[in-house]
């Protein structure tokens, strides 16, 4: 699915629109009806991790805001257009008439209360509190995106050999241009209930947190998919950052060095922002070892399916010379070993 670095280019094309009237709604959506959004304003939009969040009003006197499709930090590190403007990131939203602070990282449908669970197919005035503002999630699959006044289009045939436009799962038309939504779970919530400083791409990411979460007697390659302590982080992210970090995906944290686990936070953060430059310049990320079969050095690589016991394994690639396994016999002994 797309990680922390696409949902923020999501977030790009979205900003325009905030501020803006819903006119005209479709899409092939089952779980919602796509047409509860019509003829209300688009009042903000934020990403967490790897969702985007975008908050709906009966507002008639809302006046679009001066919306920055980055947070000010990332702005230092991302050139990006001239015409943008300073915006906070983190903003506020409004429950039962009292303002909340807003935070990221991932949340699922089946973390929601009953209440959210209940509302996905009902409009979301009959089942929140007088005067709040409701906050519609998505979540996107594996080839999920967003397209700004474009529909996706064809780039081969199908199974079937016919030439078939993806269909998009919801399409929002404003007073001016439209937002299309591809291949995204959707559903309805009070705003973003998680902390900003699990976000890789937060000004609020907290590096102590995130080490602590890596020192654990846990394979790194479990810890780095870790939403709570590296929301954003996805499988793509994952295999390049151990790689450049020159870490064995299964070693234990615990058997790492301190120099080793703060290179591979500071690979976390500097791949997560130039893969998001790449991705605001047009230009494709050229990978490593994902999906490789020769490291850059010209070794062979080796593929596993690699996740924590009774949990979601996922493809993992690495090289057998560059990345050495770390493991450790007795408490105070430490071995390097080959794979």
């Amino acid at each position: 699915m797309p990680e922390g670095p696409s949902l923020r280019k999501f977030h790009q094309l979205v900003a325009p629109f905030v501020g803006q009237l819903v006119v005209k709604v479709g899409g092939n959506s089952k779980k919602m009806d796509p047409n509860m959004l019509e003829m209300l304003r688009l009042q903000d939009s934020q990403v967490h991790g790897k969702n985007l969040y975008l908050n709906f009003g009966l507002g008639k006197d809302l006046e679009p805001p001066n919306s920055l499709q980055l947070p000010k930090h990332l702005q230092k590190e991302v050139n990006l257009p001239k015409k943008t403007n300073n915006h906070k990131f983190e903003s506020t939203s409004r429950l039962g008439g009292q303002e909340v602070p807003s935070s990221s990282s991932d949340i699922k449908a089946s973390e929601l209360g009953e209440k959210e669970k209940d509302s996905v197919n009902e409009p979301w005035w009959l089942n929140t509190p007088i005067n709040s503002e409701p906050w519609l999630c998505f979540h996107f699959g594996l080839f999920g995106s967003v397209r700004a006044n474009e529909l996706s289009r064809a780039t081969k045939a199908n199974k079937r050999g016919d030439w078939k436009d993806p269909s998009p799962r919801l399409v929002l038309h404003f007073e001016k241009g439209f937002l299309a939504f591809y291949n995204c779970q959707m559903y309805w919530c009070l705003g973003p209930v998680v902390k900003p400083t699990s976000d890789i791409l937060s000004e609020q990411f907290d590096r102590r947190q995130a080490l602590e979460a890596l020192k654990q007697a846990n394979p790194v390659c479990y810890t780095l998919l870790d939403q709570r302590y590296f929301s954003g982080l996805g499988n793509i992210i994952k295999n390049e950052v151990l790689y450049l970090a020159r870490i064995h995906p299964l070693s234990l944290g615990s058997c790492l060095t301190s120099l080793n686990l703060e290179s591979l936070l500071d690979h976390v953060v500097s791949f997560s922002v130039g893969w998001l430059q790449k991705k605001l310049e047009g230009k494709p990320q050229h990978y490593l070892i994902y999906q490789k079969e020769q490291c850059p050095a010209g070794h062979q690589i080796m593929k596993d399916s690699f996740g924590p016991p009774n949990g979601f394994q996922r493809l993992t690639w690495w090289c057998p010379n560059c990345q050495l396994k770390v493991v450790s016999e007795e408490p105070n002994e430490v071995q390097i070993t080959q794979e």
